[in-house]
């Protein structure tokens, strides 16, 4: 099992200096908004994936007008204490310890800790653009796949020189054809291992949906998933070629795995442009408990569960189907944020299980 025991947060966000210890399996985080809640369970997805859920610039994350972070936390994991110490220093490199030896490279670290988060703005993973699909499959695998987040490193590495290169042809008004055709050889071994990956990535996640689909909307909705790539019915290399002129053309990279996409559909019709906003997130949960079903299933252990502000987001009978899952039927840590205390003590008790409540 892992266990999340203790964190210090120094100088991260709104938190000078703080330390909390957790006891219980099941943790609630309660304040007013601005109190702090969401910076604390940002920092510890901090500790299991090296950046903050919320922000890609570090520097969002310093308290103002100081000029660096420390986090040290104390993970137990099968029953072996084990310490992650971080340190950002604004004007040097970020530094990472594990167990007070120096990762070399900070990608050694994902999926050591593996964590689920559940907040307020994921529905953008229901109805936003296609790239926040393809973040929510890359997150899950680069957990459970340590080549996989190495293959995804490398596409993404030699993607930006061929997207560089077009537009070089453009500005040059020459075009070096054997070049693009030595970056089309590098693109295409990660291009291919990442789409064989998703494929078989979501074949293992549309049962879990789908049920926990159903267990939390409490009805028999037919949901669906497909994962959309062009590498389905062509092979990269004919794709590559295929849509050279055009590359050309709009000097970038039009067609590859960065381009594909994870669809929903409700009884047969598109998901985002039908479903009710009850709907949407009954399925944005039930994705991200398959992600961590996928996850405990991998590890044999289960990750973290970090919700922040699911009460806001979901009528009684979905709190009380989500619950029941998360606190009873799984046997991982879990942390919970609201901004009533009455509401998240009265909630644990009615599933009547031990817990602690910290106060913000």
């Amino acid at each position: 099992m892992l266990f999340l025991d203790k964190i210090t947060l120094t100088q991260f966000k709104n938190y000078p200096l703080s330390t909390f210890d957790f006891t219980e399996r099941i943790i609630g985080i309660c304040g007013l908004n601005g109190k702090g809640k969401t910076n604390l369970l940002d920092a510890a997805y901090y500790c299991c994936f090296t950046k903050s859920y919320f922000s890609r610039n570090d520097a969002n994350n310093i308290t103002f007008e100081q000029d660096g972070f420390r986090l040290e936390a104390y993970f137990k994991l099968q029953n072996e204490v084990q310490k992650l110490v971080c340190v950002n220093r604004a004007a040097s490199k970020k530094e990472l310890w594990f167990n007070d030896v120096a990762y070399e490279k900070f990608s050694h670290h994902i999926g050591r800790f593996p964590a689920v988060m559940v907040a307020p703005d994921d529905i953008g993973l229901i109805t936003g653009g296609s790239e926040e699909r393809r973040r929510f499959m890359d997150t899950v695998l680069s957990q459970m796949d340590a080549e996989y987040l190495q293959q995804l490193m490398l596409y993404n590495k030699v993607l930006l020189q061929r997207n560089s290169l077009l537009k070089q042809f453009a500005e040059r008004g020459k075009t070096d054809w054997p070049l693009l055709d030595v970056l089309d050889e590098q693109l295409i071994k990660p291009g291919n291992f990442i789409f064989e990956s998703r494929k078989g990535f979501t074949e293992d996640l549309i049962p879990l949906v789908q049920k926990f689909y159903h267990q939390i909307a409490d009805n028999a909705e037919e949901i669906s998933l497909s994962y959309d790539s062009r590498l389905n019915d062509s092979s990269f290399y004919e794709l590559l070629n295929n849509f050279r002129q055009k590359d050309f053309m709009f000097q970038r990279s039009n067609t590859g795995v960065h381009k594909d996409e994870l669809s929903f559909q409700l009884n047969g019709h598109v998901f985002k442009t039908t479903a009710s906003q009850g709907q949407r997130k009954s399925l944005l949960f039930a994705l991200k408990l398959a992600e961590f079903e996928l996850l405990k299933t991998n590890k044999g252990f289960a990750p973290l569960l970090l919700l922040d502000d699911v009460f806001e987001k979901l009528d009684d009978n979905r709190i009380h189907q989500l619950l029941q899952w998360v606190c009873i039927e799984n046997d991982g840590q879990v942390f919970i944020t609201d901004t009533h205390k009455e509401r998240l003590v009265e909630a644990f008790e009615n599933l009547n299980t031990a817990y602690q409540v910290i106060e913000l």
